[in-house]
Parts: C-alpha cells; sequence; structure tokens
C-alpha cells in the first residue's frame, strides 16, 4: 500500500508505504482546499478495491463523535460537565464510588476506571450486558490510583458511560442522537453504529454492510466479517461506529469551522477542544480531544485501532489544516504519520510528538 497526501496550495507531500493487502482512505482540509484520496484494497479475496464509499471502523476516533453531543448539550445548557453520571444513569445511585464520577471526567479520562472492566475485576469472562456493566459500577471502588479527577487513565469504560448518560439524559439511543444532533445537521450520511443481531452480535444494516472494507490483521490475514462488531460490551448503543473519509472529513471541517451554516455546532466542537487536565508539558486531555505540543505546533487529535483498523482524526486549528486517515489493518502508526502530515502541510521543522493516548 502507498499513500501520497498532495498540497497543490502549499507544494508539500508525505509519503508513507506498506504492503498489500490492507487499503486506507485519506482527507486532508486546508485554509484553501480539500484533498482526498484512497489507496489499496477493502476486500483482497474479492478484489474489492477502497472507494469513497468504503466504511471503516473508527474505533476510538468515534470518541470525538460522543465528546461531540456532549460539548453541545453542555453548550445549550441541557447538562453539565460538573453533573454526576449518576444523575443520569440512576441505578448508579446505588452504587458506592462511582456516585462520585462526574460526566466531564468521563469525557477526559479522569474518572479513575479502568480502560476495561475486566483490568478491574480480571476473573470476570465474556460480554458485559447492561445489567452486568451497572453491577461492575456498583461494585467498583477507588483507590489512591484512581481517584476520580486526579489522574490520567484511558478507559474506554468511561466513555461506554457517558454515551448511556446521554441516552438516558435524552431519552433516545445515541445512534438516535448523533443522527438528530450531528450527523443530519453536517450532511453526514455514511456514519452508523451496528445493531445487535439474534446471535447476540452486532452488525451494520445491510444497507451500510455492503461497503465495510475487510478488516485484517497487523499480518495482513483477514479478521471476521466486514461490518461486523468487536468488543465486550453487550447492548444497543454501545458499539464502536463505523464511518467513511467522506463523512469524517466533514465532521474535521466543522471541527476546524469552516462550514459557515453551522456555528452553533461549531462553538460545540471548539468547546470539545479546549485544554482541561494537563498530563504533562505536552500533552494536555481535552473533551476526547489530545492537545500535543510538537516544537511551534499545538496538534489536535484523536486516534484509535484495533486488532482490523487504524484511525486518525488530527488538526492544528490555528492554520486550518487537518487530516483523516483510516485504515483496514491493525497496527498501523496511523498517530504519527497524521502527525508528520500534519506538521509537514504547516511548514514546520518540528518533529511529531509521541505524547497522547494510543487509542482502541
Amino acid at each position: 500500500m502507498w499513500m501520497r497526501i498532495n498540497s497543490p496550495a502549499e507544494g508539500q507531500a508525505v509519503e508513507f508505504a506498506r504492503t498489500e493487502p490492507c487499503g486506507g482512505e485519506a482527507a486532508r482540509e486546508g485554509r484553501h482546499a480539500s484533498h482526498d484520496g484512497n489507496y489499496g484494497m477493502a476486500d483482497a479475496a474479492r478484489k474489492q478495491p477502497i472507494t469513497s464509499a468504503s466504511l471503516f471502523n473508527l474505533a476510538s476516533v468515534g470518541k470525538a463523535v460522543i465528546a461531540t453531543l456532549l460539548a453541545q448539550a453542555v453548550k445549550q445548557g441541557e447538562v453539565s460537565l460538573d453533573d454526576p453520571v449518576a444523575k443520569y444513569v440512576t441505578e448508579l445511585q446505588q452504587g458506592g464510588d462511582i456516585r462520585k464520577v462526574t460526566l466531564g471526567q468521563l469525557a477526559t479520562h479522569t474518572s479513575g476506571l479502568t480502560r476495561t472492566p475486566q483490568q478491574y475485576e480480571p476473573w470476570r469472562r465474556g460480554p458485559y450486558t447492561l445489567p452486568d456493566f451497572i453491577r461492575y459500577l456498583n461494585a467498583w471502588k477507588a483507590d489512591d490510583a484512581h481517584m476520580p479527577g486526579k489522574q490520567d487513565i484511558y478507559s474506554n469504560t468511561g466513555f461506554v458511560l457517558l454515551s448511556l448518560a446521554l441516552q438516558r439524559r435524552f431519552g433516545e439511543l445515541i445512534g438516535e442522537l448523533m443522527q438528530a444532533r450531528l450527523l443530519a445537521p453536517l450532511g453526514m450520511t455514511a456514519t452508523a453504529l451496528p445493531m445487535p443481531r439474534a446471535d447476540g452480535r452486532r452488525e451494520l444494516a445491510p444497507a451500510l454492510r455492503r461497503r465495510a472494507v475487510q478488516g485484517y490483521n497487523a499480518d495482513g490475514q483477514p479478521v471476521g466479517e466486514p461490518g461486523v462488531q468487536q468488543g465486550i460490551f453487550n447492548w444497543p448503543g454501545a458499539g464502536q461506529m463505523f464511518s467513511s473519509a467522506g463523512d469524517m472529513a466533514r465532521f474535521l471541517a466543522a471541527n476546524l469551522g469552516t462550514l459557515s451554516d453551522q456555528r452553533a455546532l461549531e462553538d460545540a466542537m471548539a468547546f470539545a477542544q479546549q485544554g482541561v487536565f494537563r498530563v504533562n508539558e505536552r500533552f494536555t486531555q481535552a473533551l476526547a480531544w489530545q492537545r500535543v505540543a510538537n516544537g511551534d505546533r499545538v496538534i489536535v487529535d484523536k486516534n484509535g485501532g484495533l486488532n482490523t483498523t487504524s484511525t486518525y482524526i488530527g488538526m492544528i486549528p490555528d492554520a486550518r489544516l487537518g487530516v483523516v486517515l483510516l485504515a483496514n489493518c491493525g497496527g498501523e502508526p496511523a498517530t504519527r504519520i497524521g502527525r508528520q502530515i500534519l506538521l509537514a502541510l504547516a511548514r514546520s521543522g518540528a518533529v511529531a510528538s509521541d505524547h497522547g493516548h494510543a487509542g482502541d
């Protein structure tokens, strides 16, 4: 696989090489124009190439979408970052330390909750249903290394809980909230959550599943079926999002403030990008987004990765530059590549930082 992203306006190019069968899409937003390209195979066995309509598992890049919904609700006075999550997920009012956790802490990875529930209860096997999840949260105890608001611990658990809280606050599934509050206003027609099927697994609706890429591991071997969900959380709305590079480019453009007809939504996005928790001198956590100093430039980004996908969305807001990378192979250095592209387009001589979370 080979990628070359050109910027005619700035005269820059970045190259990255990899062998087949994996493929990917790249979209870039700039001061003067947007550019996109696709390469490689959506399904090597069927000889199906990647196209602009191909759908990828976003992995943890989807957290930026959830954070946008939270930021929008905060800006509209519908919730507060300081609201306890138990205010909305009322079963947690019977718990212990979970009652101290706020929506803002969930969105900034400072809740104290571990990445997955099994890191807290390693004896537990199999997927978590919603009753299993509530039981775990009510039993959770915060020790000195996991105190709410005191430290940075990347937590998929926290974002699953945040999604549940937003669903409870508005009385709609998170997919319906996304559609009404974000996807429809931005014209994002290729972004969706898989839904449960009879055997308990989750997959995209048939029309979208036909566009989903085959995922491959780092050795280029196919894993699972296109459009089928991974993960341990097993109830509607708890899964990973799928999207296309075109849709994510639209999301990126809104985050850069370039859509004149979506000012309120763009204000919420700008709010989500503001730093909240300083992890170290080069890395500050925002609402899902990372703010990472790279020499003379601050990159705001979110990355994701599973054994079948590598994803990245990043931007230099003051230069109005951004890039989206989606690949259907696990183990790709999407974050490093994305940051290198951004720094090259910004004509910065800085070396891409490795600070921030790996994402998954």
